[in-house]
């Protein structure tokens, strides 16, 4: 195995979790994260002779890399919504590392979200990013950042507190 494969080999092991869970918050068929994590790390390993850590982390650079992927997947698919997080995702996703939520009430609190609400959370805590990580790649401003991912965490336990006390509360 060269220097450089063996390199990228560490990047996978290190990162493929990360990139699975980013998938598994925005999808719910397994077999599609799955699909399209492969696919990341394919498309990774083709372009990591010109991989630059003084742009961005392996990390970053591979969450951009999932995330466009994610983009052609929709692109494609018109006819099926990316609205993931549904019960499917609680019955599909078993592997003891993934990140992805698997309560079915966090799952429906999750759907209620908008859609930037609900990246912004899987780049936080599906990709383990850093509010600066998240504000580089989808261009909008750390503060920005801050307030979405707050505003969605609170919108989340407010929403989860309704269903304990059994009362819906409006999205």
């Amino acid at each position: 195995m060269s220097r450089g494969q063996s390199s990228f080999a560490r990047v996978y092991d290190e990162h493929v979790w990360r990139v699975y869970a980013f998938l598994a918050y925005r999808l719910g068929d397994r077999e599609t994260v799955e699909d399209l994590t492969q696919a990341t790390f394919e498309r990774a390993l083709r372009a990591w002779s010109r991989f630059d850590s003084r742009r961005a982390s392996e990390r970053t650079w591979l969450l951009s890399i999932a995330q466009n992927l994610l983009i052609d997947h929709a692109r494609r698919d018109r006819s099926a919504l990316i609205d993931p997080l549904d019960e499917r995702l609680t019955q599909s996703l078993a592997a003891p590392e993934e990140r992805a939520a698997g309560s079915p009430e966090l799952l429906g609190a999750l759907a209620q979200l908008s859609g930037r609400e609900r990246e912004l959370l899987a780049l936080r805590f599906g990709g383990d990013l850093t509010g600066a990580e998240i504000a580089r790649l989808t261009g909008l401003t750390l503060a920005n950042v801050q307030q979405i991912t707050s505003r969605s965490l609170r919108k989340l336990r407010m929403l989860l507190a309704g269903e304990q006390s059994g009362h819906q509360i409006p999205a």
